[in-house]
């Protein structure tokens, strides 16, 4: 397996990781709000301190990794949400459920990035997309691996087994460290002298006008991604089980045919990445997107609700598998990995918090006025893309890649 395979593999399966991980709550929430006898907006909490973490770890391990390397920081971050995790099986009450969730957001916040980070070092720039996709969709075999653990140890061992199942990434952050070289790219950065002194630092995502506006842009971009991805599927199985009578076990092939849209989705998006571009490619899907989720609206038949599902997860979550590629095309290598963590994890954190205004809109309005909501936020994600513009970074970024390959 060459460099740029293992970068794949690394990435993929520790994204799955962390998905496998996150969905774990979802499907131990019920047990974990009966034992600690809470309520359901107490139990919410969990989640939203998990994203808070991510947005901690994000940024703290992004700028390590810019500092001492992809690889070395990578294994870290999964040790440390593996560590958290199986802690959570160990809480004895809900306050340690949340410092246990936090430090597991910590480790997973600074996960996506790095592994992002490699990738697109590893492949050259026509092939960028397709290999973030390949990334991404682990994300989605987090959730199914997720489902498949819950369903054979919950009955059996209860949430805490669940949980004490997070301890086995700890052995695949060891393989990694022991069979993944550094990235070239950031090995060849570490010979410049005068680029020794910038890595990792916070303050270059803002260091001109021209990086602030792309800074702030992407973050937009990420939050609506996080906020759309949130916002359909935490509410959308039980709008449809209200609006078109579905009952859970249809509501839930409506999971399945959704998650299926969004995985041929993240695929197709990343191969028109490397064949038309980033701006082309984001443009279409923003806007089909804006019009598809407000067009399900109307959708009506069982028929007419799986298809436009696997239609609305097709465009309006295919788009994940770019924000990879996206951030990394638009920062050098010095500060990419801290540029990406701190972006997303931004809009993960951000973005998390759609579901309480979608769940006001649908108190107070109706499920169109909440579709048109989700739509006009991809016409919103869409302008911000429009102001994306080469600047110095790019021209920094072309340096260092000529130079990795040299070296």
């Amino acid at each position: 397996m060459n460099y740029q395979k293992k970068t794949v593999v690394a990435s993929v399966a520790g994204l799955t990781l962390e998905g496998m991980d996150i969905m774990f709550i979802s499907f131990a929430m019920s047990m974990i709000i009966a034992h600690f006898h809470i309520d359901m907006a107490t139990g919410g909490l969990i989640s939203s301190i998990t994203n808070l973490g991510m947005l901690v770890g994000g940024t703290i391990f992004g700028i390590l990794a810019d500092k001492f390397g992809r690889v070395k920081v990578f294994t870290y971050t999964i040790i440390l949400f593996a560590i958290g995790t199986a802690l959570t099986g160990l809480a004895t009450n809900i306050e340690q459920v949340y410092i246990f969730r936090f430090i597991a957001g910590l480790g997973a916040g600074g996960e996506y990035g790095i592994g992002m980070a490699l990738v697109a070092e590893a492949w050259p720039k026509n092939k960028q997309g397709r290999a973030s996709s390949y990334v991404s969709v682990g994300a989605q075999y987090g959730v199914i691996l997720a489902a498949l653990l819950s369903a054979l140890i919950l009955p059996n061992w209860g949430w805490r087994g669940l949980f004490f199942v997070g301890i086995i990434p700890v052995i695949f952050a060891f393989m990694v460290r022991k069979n993944l070289d550094e990235s070239p790219e950031w090995v060849a950065a570490q010979k410049e002298k005068k680029l020794v002194k910038k890595q990792g630092n916070l303050k270059q995502l803002f260091a001109t006008r021209r990086t602030t506006f792309t800074t702030v842009a992407l973050a937009i971009m990420a939050t609506v991604q996080i906020a759309g991805y949130n916002g359909l599927m935490i509410w959308l199985p039980s709008m449809l089980q209200k609006s078109q009578g579905l009952s859970v076990s249809g509501s839930a092939l409506w999971t399945i045919s959704t998650a299926v849209g969004m995985i041929v989705g993240m695929l197709t998006f990343g191969q028109f990445i490397d064949r038309f571009g980033m701006k082309r490619t984001y443009g279409i899907f923003l806007l089909a997107s804006a019009v598809a989720v407000f067009l399900y609206s109307y959708a009506s038949g069982s028929a007419g609700v799986l298809i436009g599902g696997a239609i609305v997860g097709f465009f309006a979550n295919g788009m994940f598998a770019g924000y990879g590629a996206l951030i990394s095309h638009y920062y050098p290598v010095e500060v990419r990995s801290t540029a990406t963590n701190t972006i997303f994890n931004f809009g993960r954190a951000l973005g998390g918090l759609s579901p309480i205004l979608v769940g006001f809109i649908l108190q107070h309005a109706n499920v169109t006025v909440a579709m048109g909501y989700l739509a006009v936020l991809y016409c919103v994600s869409f302008i911000a893309m429009l102001s994306l513009k080469k600047g110095k970074a790019e021209q920094t970024q072309e340096r260092f890649v000529s130079t990795a390959k040299a070296v």
